[in-house]
Formats: structure tokens, sequence, C-alpha cells
């Protein structure tokens, strides 16, 4: 069984300082699990490592993608395995680094048996949500999957499509095709450690990043982006702040509420990363105080991994005793 080892943590909580550090540590390499840093050119608003950071290690599934291209879980998911794979067979180290849950998820617990996509099915639904707004197409959702829509945002457009999406299509609801997640793979050997701070930490954190990316560049990034010769991606304009940024570039918003609006937006996600890392199986927390070193850090997150190790063994031998038995 292939083993991955993944740290993980809310935005800004130091991560991938700890990850490098065990990466050159362990001769490892290591495997992105962030939904944005896939896409070249969105470089200083998703905090990819410098150039002479993946000169020194590799890194994998890092601008894999154009802005406007699209990406889904799945196409992840056959990617990082693959990843996985290849290391394993080079019998190099692997250590995953990211906060995007449902890649988390899918990487512990596998992707449901949905369907695919229908592109006129979702320009159909897009377009209603356009017209009468996503609320309206999220209180339909509501109707027919209230398991679903209690978990969706009523903001969240492509989620509400995917969830309307997935009923049209089997009759079936998404929950209902979820419910089968919630079981560790008995394929992989997936070991989660997430870093943990105090949310006032966290906060102060994440307004001192945003203001380092503002100083970095990341204006200039977004020019860059809205001259491209094609939009972004649903996908890619997911990524925290560069709507925003957007929006003050095209006079929508002053520079000071945009950068008020992103801070803000920034502190909501790390909460809501938050509860969504809780539900990962076998996640063990790694709580860091304020100002501690990443090789400090380190020894913590190896001891959680070997923890984890420990359980997967156990419960594995508690396996075959009731098969015997």
């Amino acid at each position: 069984m292939n083993v991955v080892r993944i740290l993980c943590g809310p935005t800004a909580c130091g991560k991938s300082a700890v990850v490098l550090y065990l990466a050159q540590k362990l001769g490892a390499e290591v495997l992105s699990i962030d939904s944005m840093k896939i896409y070249r050119g969105l470089d200083i608003g998703t905090a990819k490592p410098a150039p002479g950071v993946l000169a020194r290690t590799a890194h994998h599934l890092i601008s894999i993608r154009e802005p406007w291209e699209s990406f889904s879980v799945a196409e992840f998911l056959r990617a990082a395995e693959a990843v996985i794979a290849d290391c394993a067979a080079r019998r190099v180290p692997l250590i995953g680094d990211g906060g995007t849950a449902l890649y988390l998820k899918a990487l512990s617990e596998g992707l449901f048996a949905g369907p695919g996509r229908d592109m006129k099915l979702r320009a159909a639904l897009e377009a209603e949500a356009a017209e009468s707004g996503v609320p309206k197409l999220h209180e339909r959702l509501a109707k027919i999957d209230p398991d679903a829509a209690r978990k969706i945002l009523p903001s969240d457009l492509r989620r509400t499509v995917r969830a309307l999406e997935v009923h049209v299509l089997t009759g079936v609801p998404i929950s209902r095709w979820q419910s089968q997640w919630g079981m560790p793979r008995s394929d992989l050997d997936v070991r989660l450690a997430c870093l943990r701070l105090p949310r006032a930490v966290l906060y102060e954190r994440i307004d001192r990043r945003v203001d380092a990316m503002l100083a970095a560049g990341w204006l200039d990034e977004c020019r860059r982006l809205l001259a491209l010769p094609h939009p972004l991606s649903r996908e890619a304009l997911q990524a925290l702040g560069y709507s925003t940024l957007f929006k003050h570039l095209r006079g929508e918003m002053s520079f000071e509420a945009a950068r008020e609006r992103i801070c803000f937006d920034t502190h909501h996600f790390a909460r809501r990363q938050l509860g969504w890392f809780r539900r990962l199986p076998k996640l063990a927390f790694v709580d860091v105080a304020p100002d501690e070193i990443p090789d400090r850090i380190a020894e913590r997150v190896l001891a959680a991994w070997e923890g984890a190790r420990q359980a997967t063994e156990d419960t594995e031998r508690q396996r075959r005793m009731n098969d015997e038995g």
C-alpha cells in the first residue's frame, strides 16, 4: 500500500514552511493539494513557492493549467495518484501540502461515483442563476436535496449547479451519492496532520500576508490576468482576492476597501477550512504557538504521522483477526 503523508491547515498558518523543512530533512518531494496553485499566472495571490524553492525541492501539480481552463476534483485525483505511484516506484518519500478540503477528502476517501459533466445542462442552470440569482437556484436545491443544501452556501454557484446537475442526470440526490464517503481508502495509506493556531494569531498572519502580497506586486499580476486573451475560468475565479482586486482595477471599489474585503473574506475562509478539516478521517491536529519556528513544529508533525501509521496498522491487524475469526 502506497503511503502519502499530508500536512494541511488553514491559509497562512505556515504549513508550507514546515513541509519544505521536512522535505529537505527526509529527501522528499512535495505534492501540492491546492486547487488554485494549479493555475499558471496566479502566483503571488496563491502563495506559490518561489522559483528558488522549486529548483531545490521538486513540487508536483503546481502551474499545470492555464487560468482559463477548468480542472475538476477527478482530474486532481488522477494526477495525484500518478504522482504518488511514481514516487513510490522511485522509493522517494512524498509529502502533501495543501488546504483544499475537497482534494484532501478525495485523496482520503476516493470520489463518489456520480455522473460526468453535462455542459448544456450546466449552461442552462447558470443562465437561470444569472437571471434569478444564485439564492433562488439554491432554494430549488433545498426542496429536492435539503441535506446537500445545508452544506452549500446560498451564494456558491458552482456547487449548487453541480448538485442540481447530479439530481437531474441520475434522479438521485447528490447527498445520497456522497453517503458512501466517510471511510478511509483501503488502497492508500493517507496520514493527515493539520496545523492549528489561535484564531487571533491566524487572522494577524492573514492580514500580514495580504499586505506582503500586495507589496510584492499582486495588483500587477491581476492586470496581466485581465489582459489575457481569454477570461479566467469559473474555477480560477474562486481564488481568494482576485475577483476583489479585479473590481478595484475596474474602478468599482477603492484600494483600501479591496484590501479590507480580502482580509475579511480570507478570515471567513480560514474558519470554514478548519470546519472541513475536522470531518476528515483520522486527522491529527498539531497546535502551534505564535512565532514558533518550522523545525520545532516539524517534530510534532512527524510524531502525528507516526501515530497515524500505528493507527493504520492496528486497524489492519484487527481486520485480519476478524477475517480469521
